[in-house]
């Protein structure tokens, strides 16, 4: 088939270099524009538009496909005469017009087992709930966000000690593979299009560094979970001495009956990190970031900084 790809970050790389690889044809590829990124604030291309160069590939970069301020954009995508649209965490909403604009609509990769987390954070959200189990959801899109008609769904196991970059690259390679699966079915004509149990959805919205900031009330389960879910952005973190601290490694302590203030620093162990009370038990902090300074083993930081038991966090 011939396609037009659409997609941003790290996460849509693995299915561009399928589609690539295999027997259909890459039109073009339609991606953010270069955004400005590290402390020198380069502008800097997304990690799509960086494959998509290496394959040779016709690139558009819209600020946006609203009518308005994207004739000529959109005019371009229908001269390429596509069969369908292929999206992959774009970052921009398609309108009518351009989901009406292939014979065979356009189809997304979603991070989650639909109705499940639509939205924008789906990764995030199966890890902040502790699921045991996520997968990858190929859908046709309409005009709702992630609410269309469902072709494939592909199922993955979720460690309880997995982070968020290796589910993320998990999933984005089994993405790639679902996505395969799918062209097929719609080539042969025999893809189904299921209807999403709106009763059953839940919603994941873009992240904030703000949704990172460790309520010590929260359950040890919970806040354990914040770690894997914001590793390696934003990073789970709590306030110390009004400088924040990143927490990127926790370990649960149910066996602590103290009955301190949620927050409390009970036991600062040179040998073993520092233990926190929580809503429910406490937990011992394995890794931290103090501002400032490099992501190390807490060990490693109570060496050269001092943190005091008895303060609440």
């Amino acid at each position: 088939m011939k396609i037009v790809y659409m997609g941003t970050p790290a996460f849509a790389v693995p299915s561009l270099e399928a589609l690539a690889k295999s027997h259909h044809q890459v039109l073009a590829v339609c991606t953010q524009p270069d955004r400005p990124a590290g402390r020198g604030h380069k502008l800097t291309a997304s990690p799509v538009k960086v494959k998509a160069l290496e394959y040779g590939l016709p690139i558009l970069q819209p600020e946006t496909l609203h009518i308005s301020e994207s004739k000529r954009v959109r005019a371009t995508l229908k001269e390429y005469g596509a069969d369908i649209f292929v999206v992959a965490a774009y970052g921009l909403l398609l309108p009518k017009g351009v989901l009406n604009m292939p014979p065979l609509g356009c189809i997304n990769i979603h991070a989650s087992l639909l109705p499940k987390y639509r939205g924008a954070s789906p990764i995030h959200a199966a890890l902040l709930n502790g699921d045991t189990s996520s997968g990858i959801t190929i859908m046709h899109m309409d005009i709702g966000i992630d609410t269309g008609d469902m072709i494939i769904k592909r199922e993955l196991v979720v460690s309880p000690n997995e982070r968020f970059i290796t589910l993320h690259d998990r999933m984005a390679t089994l993405g790639a593979e679902a996505l395969l699966e799918a062209l097929t079915l719609l080539e042969n004509g025999t893809a189904p299009r299921i209807s999403q149990d709106d009763s059953l959805s839940s919603y994941a919205p873009m992240l904030q560094k703000s949704d990172a900031l460790i309520d010590w009330e929260w359950n040890t389960a919970k806040i354990i979970n914040m770690t894997r879910a914001f590793d390696p952005w934003p990073g789970a973190y709590t306030m110390y001495e009004n400088n924040p601290i990143k927490i990127w490694k926790a370990e649960p302590c149910y066996e602590s009956a103290n009955n301190a203030k949620p927050g409390t620093i009970l036991i600062v162990d040179s040998a073993k990190g520092v233990l926190i009370k929580t809503g429910d038990a406490a937990l011992w902090v394995t890794e931290l970031q103090g501002d400032g300074s490099k992501r190390m083993p807490t060990t490693d930081y109570l060496r050269g900084r001092k943190i005091d038991a008895g303060i609440i966090l």
